[in-house]
């Protein structure tokens, strides 16, 4: 909780910042292809357009980092960090001539990560995690297409969606896990001795079968062997 709450601590006091010293910091965020729009990769989260944009986007990122911490605190932070500089990268190389700024691309990020990793690791705890985020901040989906919303960065929006799914997937193997129960490994264990005992079986009855058609074959050839002698 620490983490997401210095994290939007900062966010709101850059806010406070421009409003005293009558600035405006939008060059610091990212502008695409430019040298002058690479700082931005660091420092655009941090800039908002307006109060209306700063709390839109504070409630659901402290909300989701939290559930990141909280849920996924052994990759929590690499999580995080990546989330934030890949969606911050890809947006400087894939947006509009234009400047983003603000915290969203952060947030679908972290929605997508939670959302994702709930579903491939079938655990039931992170799967509701997961439905959780869907009735939360499923109207988040319009925003990762153009168009929908004015003067938004959805390439920002996709571009975090799909950081954090690809995280999802490459942190798969790390953090919790669906965990195996004892009576699990029992019904396992039964289901081997099980199948241990038919194939016995089936040898046994395999060996009987054998036995039974020597037999057969030893009195058929005494009977020809008669026959022949009362032919002659």
């Amino acid at each position: 909780m620490i983490i997401p709450g210095i994290f939007v601590f900062l966010m709101w006091l850059v806010k406070i910042v421009e409003l005293l010293f009558e600035i405006d910091l939008s060059r610091f965020g990212i502008y695409p292809l430019t040298v002058q729009g690479l700082p931005g990769i660091l420092f655009s989260p941090f800039i908002h357009a307006d109060f209306h944009h700063l709390f839109n986007n504070s409630l659901p990122l402290f909300f989701l980092s939290i559930a990141l911490f909280y849920f996924y605190s052994e990759v929590a932070v690499r999580v995080f960090i990546w989330t934030y500089f890949i969606t911050g990268l890809l947006v400087w190389i894939a947006g509009r001539e234009a400047w983003h700024i603000g915290a969203s691309g952060l947030v679908y990020g972290l929605a997508s990560f939670l959302f994702f990793s709930g579903i491939i690791r079938r655990y039931f705890r992170l799967i509701a995690l997961s439905l959780l985020i869907v009735f939360l901040y499923g109207s988040m989906v319009w925003g990762l297409f153009p168009g929908v919303y004015k003067n938004v960065s959805w390439e920002s929006h996709m571009l975090g969606f799909f950081s954090g799914a690809f995280l999802a997937v490459w942190y798969r193997n790390q953090g919790p896990q669906q965990p195996v129960y004892e009576w699990m490994n029992e019904e396992d264990e039964s289901s081997s001795a099980k199948a241990t005992e038919d194939q016995g079986e089936n040898g046994g009855n395999g060996e009987e079968e054998n036995l039974n058609d020597e037999e057969n074959n030893d009195e058929e050839t005494k009977r020809l062997r008669d026959l022949g002698t009362n032919l002659n």
